[in-house]
């Protein structure tokens, strides 16, 4: 897929260009500082936090989602790595059948038990542990989203693929340059955004990136 070059400035709203959520919303740091060491793991301390971001961003963009749903789910949809080997993740989880690999639906069984234990500790009701799990259950695996808030954690989950640090790290994990995990950005991940605004984010995110990293060169 070809994806037209742009100046992220041109593109609207987001990371790239320097947007912060909008809307100001309820504070998160007593999950956060709970989930803090079930995200040590692949890195996700770094991943976790942007695709909150970005989830934020979205949220701004469709003001009908369940804010706190999605920001609890991006927040934990990742936490399950935390209970598998490390060497598991990489030899199983970023090979060509990724997607449909034990280590994957291990982890979202992982990181729904992981929210269940967290999330009633700190006040959260039955109802919104339920949605939030419903969600985790399943973002990687199951091939379609079953509603507006399961969209936006899956966008916002692969928006931060596009940022330099995102391509940093991801193309590690899939053993390819920044400019081939670039390519594999435009060809298949791009197609797997599921809203208009999350495609405007990733065609700012890769204009920023190519032009940081020196794609086009290196």
């Amino acid at each position: 897929m070809t994806i037209q070059s742009q100046h992220p400035l041109d593109l609207g709203g987001s990371v790239a260009t320097g947007q912060s959520p909008r809307v100001e919303r309820d504070c998160l740091d007593e999950v956060w500082r709970a989930a803090a060491p079930f995200l040590r793991t692949r890195k996700n301390d770094t991943h976790t936090p942007l695709s909150f971001f970005f989830a934020e961003l979205l949220l701004d963009e469709h003001p009908q989602a369940d804010d706190l749903v999605v920001r609890l789910a991006i927040l934990l949809h990742d936490s399950g790595w935390s209970a598998i080997d490390e060497d598991r993740i990489f030899s199983e989880g970023f090979v060509a059948d990724w997607r449909t690999s034990d280590v994957r639906y291990l982890h979202e069984v992982e990181g729904c038990r992981i929210a269940r234990d967290l999330l009633p500790p700190l006040g959260y009701p039955e109802g919104v542990v339920d949605a939030v799990t419903r969600i985790i259950d399943g973002h990687d695996t199951r091939p379609v989203a079953h509603c507006l808030e399961d969209e936006l954690v899956r966008d916002a989950d692969r928006l931060w693929r596009f940022t330099p640090a995102g391509i940093a790290l991801a193309s590690g994990w899939f053993d390819k340059t920044p400019a081939e995990y670039y390519e594999q950005l435009t060809e298949r991940t791009y197609s797997e955004l599921i809203t208009d605004a999350a495609r405007r984010m990733a065609t700012a995110e890769l204009a920023r990136s190519r032009e940081l990293l020196k794609l086009d060169i290196l």
